[in-house]
């Protein structure tokens, strides 16, 4: 797998991005959409950008997948720094976490079923809002199907994203106490994701839109385990016909292992950078040079789009 960092580059910045995706599928057109963003940030910064392996949800997990996709990034022309960090390889770290917000008493063990959630909790942007019912019961220590929330205050997380703006949200009002350790055991991805980017040193994050939602409760985590907030960016996401997330859950394609370029000039196209007709036919290289020179945040599309 291509992994360069080349020392000797005094004009490199501290921009430190990541692509993580998750290892229950390949990746498909919107995949390589939200990796291109994230790339051309970095690399338009003359920063690094990592790849993360997400694979801690093992119900969903389809063996080789971290294989294929790899594969499929270097097919593609992307090249990151350092080895790939596999999330599986990493529970200690998400131990040490809850660790220390135990320390802090910031969370309690949950025994509510998404049945008894759904009958008396009020839905809000975002889901159900959890009403709190475990909050005082005081289960001192995990039992049978008890999943992990964090406690959360009648604060506002603010933060500006770079691409859509301020942002404001209320926990405890929009989202209510929320899991950070589920009912099976498995680490939740607020708490994974929030603990991989500090130890990363991730400084900017850039991922779709169907991602902001999390950001407060992400910001939130951090200031309880005293880490940096990176500054963050979240993109317009691909859409199918039916205006749904192009995903693997909605049955979207893999990405052909040829006709690279002509697929890299339609996510180009998609964000609205304006390519010319003979990056179509160019090598892989020749096509990442010219995205990274003329990579321009300010001309993406605000809205979900179809790709054509």
């Amino acid at each position: 797998m291509k992994s360069r960092k080349n020392s000797s580059d005094n004009s490199a910045t501290n921009y430190r991005g990541r692509f993580a995706p998750s290892t229950t599928g390949p990746l498909h057109f919107g995949s390589l959409v939200s990796a291109m963003v994230s790339y051309l940030d970095a690399r338009a910064a003359k920063g690094e950008w990592i790849v993360r392996i997400e694979d801690l949800d093992v119900p969903r997990l389809i063996k080789g997948a971290d294989t294929w996709i790899l594969n499929t990034l270097e097919a593609y022309g992307f090249e990151w720094h350092g080895p790939v960090v596999y999330q599986s390889q990493r529970i200690q770290h998400y131990s040490n976490a809850l660790a220390q917000l135990s320390q802090q008493d910031l969370f309690y063990y949950c025994q509510c079923s998404r049945k008894q959630i759904a009958r008396h909790a009020r839905p809000g942007a975002f889901g159900y809002i959890y009403p709190g019912n475990c909050r005082n019961k005081q289960i001192d220590s995990p039992v049978k199907a008890a999943s992990t929330r964090l406690k959360t205050d009648d604060l506002n997380i603010c933060f500006t994203d770079r691409f859509y703006g301020n942002q404001q949200q209320n926990l405890l009002a929009e989202t209510g106490d929320f899991i950070i350790r589920r009912a099976d055991g498995l680490i939740a991805y607020q708490l994974a994701v929030v603990v991989d980017d500090a130890d990363q040193g991730i400084t900017h994050i850039v991922r779709g839109s169907d991602l902001i939602e999390s950001t407060a409760r992400q910001i939130y985590l951090q200031q309880c385990l005293h880490y940096p907030t990176p500054d963050y960016m979240h993109h317009p996401v691909v859409a199918d016909r039916q205006m749904e997330k192009l995903s693997k859950q909605t049955g979207a394609s893999a990405l052909p292992t040829t006709g690279q370029c002509q697929i890299l000039y339609r996510a180009l196209t998609f964000l609205g950078q304006k390519p010319p007709d003979e990056l179509k036919s160019v090598t892989v290289d020749a096509f990442w040079h010219w995205a990274i020179e003329h990579w321009n945040v300010n001309t993406m599309p605000t809205k979900m789009l179809v790709p054509q």
